[in-house]
């Protein structure tokens, strides 16, 4: 088992930068997959970002390609989510999350275990 616990988040400005951190405890995160979702007031959780085991492969959903970008730190046992030129629609409570599939996951049934979630707020 894994325990997550995500940080970073925050009250930024349209236009401003985030950087989220996904830390683990428990097992090695360079066992997992580990992916990004979001889930803003009243809509469902979607997938933000997903990064293989040796940071080699990254997915990032279309709603915000080229404004995100996930990375991970094994040796921190981290990972992150960078978040720049944020827009309010980016406003939701961002979790990440633990797989131990191979290849794209993209679902939120694709993933064992999750955080707690950080909270992201977008001011216009």
């Amino acid at each position: 088992q894994v325990q997550l616990v995500e940080s970073g988040g925050g009250l930024v400005q349209a236009g401003g930068s985030l950087r989220l951190s996904c830390a683990a405890s428990g097992r090695t995160l360079s066992s997992f997959i580990i992916g990004w979702f979001r889930q803003a007031p009243g809509k469902e959780r979607s997938f933000v970002a997903h990064i293989s085991r040796n940071g080699g492969r990254t997915n990032i959903a279309d709603s915000v390609l080229g404004r995100f970008t996930i990375s991970r730190d094994n040796a921190k046992n981290t990972v992150y989510l960078q978040m720049n030129n944020l827009k309010p629609e980016d406003t939701a409570d961002y979790y990440c999350a633990a797989s131990n599939y191979y290849g794209f996951a993209d679902k939120i049934s694709d993933y064992a275990y999750w955080g707690q979630g950080t909270q992201v707020t977008v001011s216009s």
